[in-house]
């Protein structure tokens, strides 16, 4: 049913459909090197990049994900759009796939209105459904879907991306569904999926998974830039593939720090992204380069703290950054948003890390509150948590 009321500057899709239907097909010459879009990015890192993408980027990884969701029925699918459209990530990984797929797109307007997805994904029994952690742990909180008065028994399998997947919130949405959640790594600068973890094969929790098709991923040691570290060690992610960026728009500067040659005669995109890599070729997210917390000449990565925080079963979503400290140059305050109904003191969830992490990575800072601020696709921004901080904001 249409909504009685419009603002001034809405229209309706169908309408425009409907107006433009017999219009010839656009007399325009594409080519594959041609650009297809600017994918702004830096909402978690500072100022934002345009990354330009071009055409073959886009249909390479569409290819790349189609050949990598197995087992799926070509024309059969619904695929439940829990991610906007303006981001690679809902662009490529959600309309580009399904329509490569021939499968059916369900599009939610605001994926934050939990009940219209819910009651979406009942009506039109949606087989896939990408997201990010943030609306799966959503789900799994809400009190109707605990109640069991949504049917969401249709989902196969769930590409996450965006932020780190927790145990907790994929072990408990893949009972509350029967499906399976598999987890992804992807950037705007490779429009958008790099790895995932197999459909067809052992999806480790905590692991990004392996490379796409037709993608070369190395770590590289963090001390000279070029060297590929062993196993089990940490290094910076670098991907090479035909879904790599052409470079960032009117910025060679960022454009040159980001794609380098190395002695293999190879451009590599440089992600700013720390891993490591299993013996079996399933690589694990450590943490973000630039977000690194130096408390007394430790090192500290605020993804390990915020998986302890979020064994808590009373913690919702949970933010670590570094804090400046007069006696260590900086230390780490966690930003914890508690489960409804649930309490929680600073000392208690100190006490709960102790058991978790060396004394050192333990939060000497707890700040409770009622939301974090996120990007437009569900990551929580812990640089605008630090910024708060530091102007003496809550």
């Amino acid at each position: 049913d249409r909504l009685h009321e419009l603002e001034s500057s809405d229209v309706w899709m169908q309408d425009l459909l409907k107006k433009h239907a017999g219009a010839p097909k656009p007399n325009i010459d594409i080519q594959p090197d041609d650009t297809a879009l600017f994918q702004y990015s830096g909402g978690t890192t500072g100022v934002p990049k345009g990354a330009v993408a071009m055409h073959r980027n886009v249909v390479a990884n569409t290819l790349q994900i189609k050949l990598w969701m197995t087992g799926l029925e070509e024309g059969k699918e619904v695929v439940l759009m829990g991610i906007p459209l303006f981001h690679v990530y809902g662009m490529v990984a959600g309309m580009s796939f399904a329509m490569a797929s021939g499968a059916t797109m369900v599009m939610v307007p605001n994926a934050r209105d939990l009940k219209d997805v819910l009651e979406n994904i009942s009506k039109h029994k949606a087989t896939i459904f990408p997201g990010v952690p943030l609306l799966y742990n959503a789900i799994n909180n809400h009190p109707d879907v605990k109640a069991g008065k949504y049917n969401l028994s249709s989902i196969k399998a769930c590409i996450s991306g965006s932020a780190a997947l927790m145990r907790e919130t994929k072990e408990e949405f893949e009972r509350l569904t029967g499906g399976k959640v598999f987890e992804g790594f992807g950037m705007s600068e490779a429009p958008t999926a790099v790895t995932c973890n197999p459909l067809d094969g052992v999806n480790k929790t905590g692991s990004i998974g392996m490379p796409l098709p037709d993608v070369d991923m190395r770590l590289i040691s963090l001390d000279d830039g070029e060297t590929e570290v062993p196993f089990g060690e940490i290094g910076e992610i670098v991907v090479n593939g035909p879904q790599v960026m052409k470079g960032y728009h009117n910025m060679p500067t960022e454009t040159a720090n980001s794609l380098r040659t190395l002695s293999d005669g190879k451009t590599w995109l440089f992600t700013g992204d720390i891993a490591r890599m299993d013996e079996d070729g399933y690589f694990y997210i450590v943490d973000r380069k630039k977000e690194l917390i130096k408390p007394g000449g430790f090192q500290v990565w605020p993804r390990e703290v915020e998986e302890a925080i979020m064994d808590n079963p009373k913690v919702l979503e949970v933010g670590v950054g570094g804090i400046p400290d007069p006696k260590s140059g900086e230390t780490v305050k966690a930003w914890v948003v508690l489960k409804p109904g649930e309490s929680m003191t600073e000392d208690e969830l100190k006490e709960f890390c102790k058991e978790r992490l060396a004394p050192y990575k333990v939060p000497r800072h707890v700040e409770f509150r009622g939301e974090l601020p996120k990007t437009t696709v569900g990551k929580i921004l812990r640089r605008e948590l630090v910024r708060q901080h530091k102007e003496g904001g809550k």
